[in-house]
């Protein structure tokens, strides 16, 4: 992505051809040499920061057919948010300057599922995996308001949710989307055919 314009849209249509390439099984794998490796030496500049699923089947990188230093990536289990995952985006937004804040989920989402089950069964994880559910609850209760009562549904609305808070809580990225340096978009990755499905965005078309 070096030689793609310094703006959110066109990095967002960047990473929809990377992710066309995935799919048709026509990979470019740019930026993967030892050239790259050596550039990077100096410092990062990547021109995307995305939060996905920390799920083994969701390879950001390989998703979108980006390499080395083109994009900041935070995973988390359920793509869920705590202070560490806010401050990271932060600083990818004020201290590298990304054009493009990702929200990603994804289709068979563990976390997802395994919360709507909780909240149906009435039986929450005991540890730390109490934290997911936690999360991820709020999403599945305004899903069902809004009468989505499936995973699927469940999911998109999780990454919508996921989008406002991000918003919400980070005033430099409204800023940067209002003054158009900046903008968000949220997806659901298909583990069937590679595909991303855009749900949410602001700032790109």
């Amino acid at each position: 992505m070096k030689d793609v314009a310094n703006s959110p849209q066109a990095v967002w249509e960047a990473l929809k051809e990377g992710n066309q390439r995935f799919v048709l099984h026509q990979q470019q794998r740019p930026n993967q040499d030892v050239l790259r490796r050596t550039e990077l030496r100096r410092g990062q500049n990547p021109r995307a920061v995305v939060l996905s699923c920390s799920d083994s089947r969701v390879p950001v990188e390989l998703i979108f057919d980006v390499g080395l230093g083109d994009l900041f990536v935070v995973r988390t289990a359920g793509q869920i948010l705590d202070p560490a995952v806010l401050a990271s985006i932060e600083y990818a937004i004020k201290s590298l300057g990304v054009d493009l804040v990702v929200v990603m989920g994804h289709e068979s989402c563990g976390a997802v599922a395994a919360t709507a089950e909780a909240l149906d069964g009435g039986k929450i994880p005991n540890g730390l995996e109490r934290i997911l559910v936690e999360k991820v609850a709020p999403s599945i209760l305004e899903a069902r308001a809004r009468g989505r009562n499936d995973l699927p549904g469940y999911e998109r609305q999780h990454v919508i949710e996921i989008v406002i808070q991000i918003k919400h809580r980070l005033s430099v990225l409204q800023e940067r989307i209002a003054d158009g340096r900046c903008a968000i978009v949220g997806l659901r990755y298909l583990l069937s055919d590679g595909s991303t499905q855009p749900v949410i965005s602001d700032g790109v078309n």
